[in-house]
């Protein structure tokens, strides 16, 4: 069994009987994609009561490398509204990019995206979600986001 498959063996137990609230695992049948559902636990009244997707996708170099992140829209899940969160369900986060660190798993990315959400009270998308979703790559990680806007 190769590392990584081991590693998120682990995380993948760990998210099952330790969830973090808010937090669950919706789909995890293989070493490739996940998905997770969150929820924004406290009170703030742009996300209330609705639950949101992300998928996780693993290449054979994980931890050593982030997992490829992003929210997705499916039944009764919308991509949030969020400065730093593309229509296309790409996230503009640095753990997700250069600020990787193969300590990180994927409970602490989707507590972290969590977290994001909960600080947010802007109803807005990126001043260039237009543009940027006409010509972004099908794979986030291709991207190289400028983090300027640390106060959402």
């Amino acid at each position: 069994m190769p590392g990584y498959t081991k590693r998120l063996g682990r995380e993948l137990g760990d998210l099952k009987t330790n969830p973090a609230v808010g937090i669950s695992v919706f789909q995890a049948d293989d070493f490739r994609i996940w998905l997770i559902d969150i929820q924004v636990m406290d009170n703030n009244p742009l996300y209330a009561g609705k639950t949101f997707r992300l998928q996780f996708r693993f290449t054979p170099t994980y931890p050593i490398e982030a997992p490829e992140v992003q929210f997705i829209a499916s039944l009764g899940r919308e991509i949030p509204m969020h400065p730093h969160i593309y229509s296309n369900g790409h996230i503009c986060l640095d753990v997700l990019g250069s600020g990787w660190s193969p300590i990180q798993t994927v409970g602490s990315v989707s507590m972290s995206i969590q977290s994001m959400l909960a600080g947010n009270d802007r109803n807005e998308r990126p001043p260039d979600d237009a543009r940027y979703i006409a010509s972004a790559p099908i794979s986030p990680k291709q991207t190289r986001f400028v983090y300027h806007d640390d106060n959402v």
